[in-house]
């Protein structure tokens, strides 16, 4: 990713003539093609977690090239949009402004992913009942013992 320059437009310093620019060439600016490059970097995962994630599926001896890194980056980051894209779609007919677990997995559905849908439905009810656990152990407050 291109550097970006700090978001401030004007070189200050302790003069106060100099405060102002008085030419565009005085002004820190951002090109066209480091907003492009940095919306590109900001809606993909992290690098670093991909990699974890393909190093995880392979066996240890196996090496993986920076470009399939790369490949599998903006392939996940692409599926993650186009199914949320979907699910945004059902949530807004039906007047909502959130997104739910139940949203993604239909939308997972109308697009053909049944397979990873019906899995993820598990996933999520176990979600879903750790977390009522959790929060009931959480309530409940352990009587202490006084050491004397």
């Amino acid at each position: 990713m291109a550097h970006l320059h700090q978001l401030d437009p004007v070189h200050r310093t302790n003069d106060p003539q100099a405060s102002q620019p008085t030419s565009a060439t005085e002004r820190t600016s951002i090109s066209e093609q480091d907003i492009g490059e940095y919306r590109e970097q900001d809606r993909f995962l992290p690098i670093a977690n991909v990699s974890r994630i393909m190093k995880a599926a392979v066996p240890p001896s196996t090496k993986i090239g920076k470009d399939a890194k790369e490949l599998v980056q903006e392939c996940v980051s692409e599926f993650i949009s186009f199914i949320t894209s979907e699910a945004a779609e059902r949530s807004l007919t039906e007047k909502r402004k959130t997104i739910g677990g139940e949203d993604i997995l239909c939308a997972m559905g109308n697009l053909g992913f049944d397979n990873y849908a019906e899995v993820l439905r598990i996933y999520l009810s176990k979600l879903r009942e750790s977390s009522s656990i959790n929060a009931r152990a959480e309530h409940y407050i352990e009587p202490r013992m006084e050491r004397e």
